[in-house]
């Protein structure tokens, strides 16, 4: 699995990791909600460290990323293009969703997944 963390970055990302599960976001809370426990049928883990990036959601079991964009990430494409680079490199994919996108229709963004769970 080569998007395991080393342990310096684990040391180093661990503490952020913890405090962002604590101040997730409306719509970070609303989907973490409909993927936890495996509701989907593979696992997900909220606020994983992944070489040196925190992805909001990961399924290790399918090494899929969603990331779940506010408007901060309007000013930063180029960062996240960059991580996207990086984890593909890693073998993980990213999917992009829109803060808005979970608090209008939650419903569909979960069939999103699905469907890149499937891929």
């Amino acid at each position: 699995m080569g998007w395991r963390t080393d342990a310096r970055g684990w040391f180093l990302l661990r503490p952020r990791a913890r405090w962002m599960r604590r101040s997730a976001t409306q719509a970070e809370r609303l989907l973490w909600q409909r993927l936890r426990r495996g509701q989907l049928g593979v696992r997900f883990r909220t606020q994983v460290p992944i070489g040196q990036f925190i992805a909001d959601f990961f399924c290790p079991a399918r090494d899929l990323v969603v990331e779940v964009d506010g408007g901060v990430h309007d000013d930063r494409r180029d960062i996240d293009e960059e991580r996207d680079r990086l984890l593909a490199r890693l073998g993980v994919r990213v999917l992009h969703i829109r803060n808005e996108e979970v608090l209008d229709d939650l419903d569909g963004v979960v069939r999103r997944i699905a469907a890149a769970l499937l891929e």
